[in-house]
């Protein structure tokens, strides 16, 4: 029997209709490497196509797919090849008995060594194929091959007739056929495995394209589903005998890995168009606008997924919201992260915080109610470690951003100070634009704090609280070396301290508030003492005793008040308080050291006239609105131990001075006999009574002012006593009156 002159290498997947058709190597992209081409004794224009036609018959997908192939479709035409060669050789060493004696079993087939290895190859192959090539060839969908319909995305009808293929050689590989034409077999069995790669390479174009500018194909997302869930009903766990044939290929797994490339690339995209280091380079509103066009891209793409693409994976019955949902969401954590390690200062950093929190994290992301982004299933967008890290450093940075804020605070108020602009009156109260301008930059940083996290706004409100703290001082100092000093402007910065509380918030800020408060207060009444202090000088006179010299002094007072109405209502009492305080304890001061000595009629009339000027002075501060009325029975009590000429009216006056503030610490009661001797001063007489230190607080009735003490020391020393009164009751010094202020 003449053996077939024409080698058959294995059947071609064609139609009945077309039998002189090759097969077309579906479109992969890559380099491929067919196993049968170059083996020797056959001649490839006679035998199974090569690579060069898999090639020429991909070229029309390869032209419609974008870039290069993928890696992973290399690696999964290496993975076929390794897995098939260690599939066939162990299949050949169980059967190589039954493979001998079949081989014996065909007429006219020798292994005669005479014989050419060509014609034997051959006469195994016809031998291994049976009747024919056509009888092996699946039925092809309209008489298409494979690869066309790989090309045309008729991915099931493609990959049923690679089924039925791999079903056919899994057949003859059990009976053990193959030993006839192991080369022919292997090539069959690499096609199969090439055919199932240029199918899952096509899955990875389809799903790259869907939210490509060609928009979303239906029909192929609707195709593919079908098929990635015909491979797993077909290949549902690997066999037993771990063959390489009906293995799953985990098309799934390759779609979500191609569903991850494609958020990658799309977010990659944002900012594409920018030359390299330009965000850094333009600061925090290059940042800014990179994440603006990322966030477009995102919700953009998800928009079209919600409403285009999860439908047709929906029809055919395959869910791919998650996947897409979690490709993107670590895409953009992995484009965050790459942008944190480059952010710089404390813009870019606020801007890369806000965004992940306040954009990407806001319930309507995406525009609208019913595409709501939930980021409950997702992990963090950043690392927890890398949040702190963000977080530390932003803080860094912000502290040294605020307390330069309020260096160009005082260098705008200091600019205001040597233009002598006087301060504004707003609802009757003077104002600098000083508590604006902080209340601005501490709200502006606390509240862009507080829309990150409560901890990076409790770590703000302490960052500013530190800065507004030692700024006040320096404020201050430089206040009150500037020449704008002027009553106006000392109510302005009170108000300004006052506007400057935060009630339950920046309790460290009290102390420095307190302080920054009582300097100015201080200088204000130290404006005023400079200008009544030579009028008090006219008190205890000759002329005192005829003349009103009272009435200049009160008008100072008067005229002074004027500017506490335009203060804040409890600071302005503070200070109407301490003026009144001032004013009776320098008149008690000329009195008990009078310039003239005054006798008999004269110190009558003395005691009198000190009556009248306390109840002058009493009414001008109740009708200036001081609560101090505590201090009104000083003056009159005074006049009265020094109207008095006998030693038990002295004495019954003193306890109705001393009674009069119940608050008094100690008492020294009067001593029969004088103090001890002391180095410089004349001992008294026998018989001379002394008033020795009897401290008392000018608390009043149920008070607490600031306490002042009055200090009664008396000495019997006729020859120094001014006031011309009897031996016993002569005072060199009835004291002063030191209150808590002048300690400030």
């Amino acid at each position: 029997m003449s053996l077939p002159q024409t080698v058959i290498s294995g059947p071609e997947l064609h139609s009945p209709e077309e039998p002189a058709k090759k097969l077309q190597t579906p479109p992969v992209r890559g380099t491929w490497r067919a196993s049968g081409e170059g083996a020797p004794g056959t001649r490839h224009e006679d035998t199974w196509p090569g690579l060069g036609t898999f090639r020429r018959a991909f070229s029309r997908s390869s032209q419609r797919a974008s870039g290069q192939a993928p890696e992973e479709n290399l690696g999964l035409f290496q993975r076929s090849s390794r897995f098939l060669s260690r599939s066939l050789r162990r299949a050949r060493e169980d059967g190589s008995t039954a493979d001998q004696s079949q081989a014996t079993a065909v007429p006219g087939v020798t292994h005669d060594p005479q014989v050419p290895s060509r014609v034997m190859d051959g006469g195994r192959r016809q031998s291994s194929t049976g009747v024919g090539r056509e009888e092996l060839e699946p039925e092809a969908a309209q008489g298409k091959s494979v690869a066309d319909l790989i090309t045309e995305r008729q991915l099931l009808a493609a990959f049923e007739q690679l089924r039925q293929l791999e079903a056919r050689l899994v057949a003859e590989k059990a009976s053990h056929s193959f030993q006839e034409d192991p080369t022919g077999f292997a090539r069959r069995a690499m096609d199969v495995c090439l055919h199932y790669d240029g199918l899952a390479a096509e899955i990875g174009a389809i799903v790259r394209e869907t939210l490509g500018p060609g928009g979303v194909d239906a029909a192929a997302i609707g195709e593919l589903a079908r098929t990635v869930c015909a491979e797993e009903a077909a290949h549902p766990e690997p066999p037993a005998d771990g063959d390489f044939l009906l293995t799953p290929r985990r098309w799934r797994q390759h779609w979500e890995d191609a569903v991850r490339q494609s958020a990658q690339e799309r977010v990659r995209q944002a900012g594409a168009g920018a030359a390299p280091g330009a965000a850094e380079a333009e600061g925090a509103s290059g940042l800014a606008q990179l994440l603006a066009e990322l966030g477009g891209v995102v919700r953009s793409d998800l928009q079209e997924v919600r409403r285009e693409v999860l439908p047709a994976y929906s029809a055919a019955g395959f869910p791919a919201g998650e996947a897409y949902l979690r490709a993107f969401h670590g895409a953009v954590a992995q484009r965050l992260q790459e942008l944190a390690q480059d952010a710089r200062g404390c813009e870019q950093l606020y801007v890369l915080l806000d965004w992940a929190v306040n954009v990407y994290g806001s319930p309507d992301f995406l525009g609208a109610p019913d595409l709501t982004l939930s980021t409950e299933p997702l992990p963090p967008l950043l690392a927890p470690a890398l949040w702190a890290r963000l977080e530390s450093d932003y803080t860094s940075f912000l502290e040294t951003k605020v307390m330069s804020c309020f260096d160009s605070i005082l260098q705008l108020e200091q600019s205001r100070w040597a233009d002598m602009e006087a301060p504004d009156v707003l609802q009757g109260l003077y104002h600098t634009p000083l508590s604006i301008d902080v209340h601005m930059l501490v709200a502006e940083h606390v509240k862009a704090a507080g829309a990150i996290s409560a901890e990076l706004e409790a770590t703000t409100q302490s960052i500013c609280a530190r800065a507004l703290g030692l700024f006040l001082p320096r404020f201050a100092k430089a206040f009150l070396e500037s020449k704008a000093v002027s009553e106006p402007h000392l109510g302005a910065n009170i108000n300004a301290c006052e506007e400057l509380r935060f009630p339950g918030t920046f309790e460290e800020l009290e102390k420095p508030l307190v302080a920054a408060t009582r300097t100015f207060q201080k200088r204000l009444l130290q404006g005023l003492q400079g200008d009544v202090q030579p009028l008090f000088r006219d008190l205890c006179t000759k002329a005192w005793l005829t003349q009103d010299v009272l009435q200049p002094l009160m008008d100072k007072v008067v005229a002074f008040a004027g500017h506490l109405e335009h203060m804040a209502p409890l600071r302005a009492q503070e200070t109407l308080q301490e003026l009144h305080r001032y004013v009776v304890r320098e008149y008690l001061a000329q009195v008990l050291r009078p310039r003239e000595r005054f006798r008999g009629e004269e110190r009558m009339r003395s005691a009198q006239k000190m009556g009248v000027d306390a109840q002058a002075i009493g009414d001008t501060f109740q009708g200036l609105g001081s609560e101090a009325t505590w201090l009104d029975q000083a003056i009159p009590c005074v006049a009265d131990i020094l109207g008095e000429t006998y030693k038990d009216d002295i004495l019954r006056h003193l306890e109705t001075l001393i009674g009069s503030y119940p608050d008094i610490r100690s008492v020294t009661h009067l001593l029969p006999h004088g103090p001890p001797r002391t180095e410089g001063h004349q001992a008294p007489g026998q018989g001379d009574w002394c008033l020795q230190r009897v401290p008392v607080s000018l608390g009043g009735q149920g008070r607490n002012p600031r306490e002042a003490q009055l200090f009664l020391v008396g000495r019997v020393a006729a020859r120094q006593a001014r006031w011309a009164l009897p031996r016993a009751t002569r005072c060199q010094c009835l004291g002063t009156m030191v209150p808590d202020l002048q300690a400030g």
